[in-house]
């Protein structure tokens, strides 16, 4: 029995945590899919020199005339494993440690506190999902490329045995820097924010969905504004190529030096409105989902005076 705010009741088993978290990642990207697969080709667009695309519009256009509808959906097993591993470890991380913050000090997270919680969460689920990550940007950007240089990945589990056959089992952690840094920005700014603009909506809105969403919705437009140059890089690093037998990029830093150099520094936020529209209703699905299942899991299993919503 665990006493917060004096009351007492059971707590949520951890392995609970992390099933509420990765489900609701993975409900979210069966609707958003699309909207990835066009900011990954946006971000892919200008490398080497190559700009294929002047709008998302264009993308849009390209892969339904081109590739067909069903097109739009390449790489969705890789993300749906992608959120079964980052998002399951991240969120299911980040509300336990909020649950021992409040047990230990008995009071919400300070905004410092949040923000500790949400880099470490991030750079944990990250780590994990690295492996996932690196198939659904290759299984995204593969029908851009040339017939005699497409991989042609059958689904995920074969992304894995390939990449591990072909370029050994560390190349599963290609980009996993970045992939961490991204995580930290996107974890520290999407759940801080959730939380911190949950706190204040709070004193104009009842708990329930309009609040979630309302939060979600903002949380959605800074962190996209956080973290699109930091995914570009991620982008660009795992699906490069060779030059003269050298990988394209040596890091992170060189990426963004020679998208700067070369395409511009607004070119870092390229792909911004499909990253928008997917980072937007995924981060308000996700949160939606997230504390309806939390709500009907306290209804359910727990006693009556459990505190409604995830407690983020």
């Amino acid at each position: 029995m665990a006493l917060v705010y004096g009351v007492e009741k059971k707590t949520t088993p951890t392995y609970i945590k992390y099933m509420i978290g990765g489900a609701s990642g993975m409900l979210a990207t069966c609707l958003v899919q699309p909207l990835d697969l066009v900011k990954t080709r946006m971000q892919m667009s200008g490398a080497g020199g190559v700009r294929e695309y002047n709008n998302s519009l264009e993308v849009l256009a390209r892969v339904l005339r081109r590739e067909g509808a069903p097109a739009l959906y390449n790489g969705l097993s890789a993300g749906l494993v992608r959120q079964a591993t980052y998002t399951t470890a991240r969120m299911g991380f980040y509300q336990m440690e909020v649950d021992a913050y409040r047990k230990q000090f008995e009071t919400n997270p300070s905004l410092v506190a949040t923000m500790a919680m949400g880099v470490t969460a991030g750079a944990v689920g990250a780590f994990i999902g690295n492996p996932a990550e690196l198939a659904l940007i290759r299984m995204m950007a593969d029908n851009r490329l040339p017939l005699t240089e497409r991989r042609a990945y059958k689904n995920v589990a074969d992304a894995f045995v390939r990449i591990v056959k072909e370029e050994g089992v560390t190349t599963l952690w290609r980009g996993s820097m970045p992939t961490m840094t991204r995580a930290m920005v996107v974890s520290m700014v999407q759940l801080t924010s959730y939380s911190q603009l949950k706190m204040q909506l709070k004193h104009y809105l009842d708990e329930g969905p309009i609040l979630h969403g309302t939060a979600a919705m903002m949380t959605g437009l800074l962190t996209t504004l956080a973290a699109m140059p930091i995914d570009l890089a991620k982008t660009r690093i795992q699906q490069m190529g060779h030059l003269n037998g050298k990988p394209e990029y040596s890091g992170t830093f060189d990426v963004l030096a020679k998208v700067v150099k070369t395409e511009g520094v607004f070119a870092l936020w390229k792909g911004f409105t499909p990253c928008l529209c997917r980072v937007g209703p995924h981060t308000v699905i996700s949160f939606l989902f997230l504390e309806q299942m939390n709500k009907a899991y306290n209804k359910l299993f727990r006693s009556p005076d459990a505190q409604p919503g995830s407690g983020l």
